[in-house]
C-alpha cells in the first residue's frame, strides 16, 4: 500500500471532496482502511473504465501476448504475406 494515499475511512469522509479532485491525476488512487484494513479504493471514473476494458480483453483473449509473439514470429519468417494496406501500418502506429 502507498502510505501516501491510504487513508482511514473516517478521515477520507472529511476529505472526499479533495479525494475526488486528487484521483482525476493519472494512475492516482485512495485506498481506504478500517482498523488499519484496506477496504476499499478510491479511483477516477476514468481510470476505473480503463481498467474494466483491460480486463475484458484479457478475459476475451487470454493468450493474446502468445499470438501476437507467433504472429510476428511467421511474419518474419515469411509464412505469412502482409497485404500492402498492413505495410503501411507501422506497430507504434496500431498500439
Amino acid at each position: 500500500m502507498n502510505t501516501k494515499t491510504t487513508l482511514p475511512i473516517s478521515e477520507a469522509r472529511k476529505k472526499i471532496f479533495n479525494i475526488a479532485k486528487e484521483v482525476q491525476k493519472p494512475s492516482r488512487y485512495y485506498t481506504l482502511t478500517e482498523k488499519g484494513i484496506p477496504k476499499a479504493v478510491v479511483m477516477s471514473a476514468n481510470e476505473f473504465e480503463s481498467l474494466q476494458e483491460t480486463l475484458e480483453v484479457i478475459r476475451e483473449f487470454p493468450d493474446l501476448d502468445k499470438d501476437i509473439k507467433e504472429t510476428e514470429r511467421a511474419v518474419k519468417s515469411e509464412n505469412i504475406r502482409i497485404g500492402p494496406l498492413l505495410k503501411s501500418f507501422s506497430p507504434e502506429k496500431v498500439f
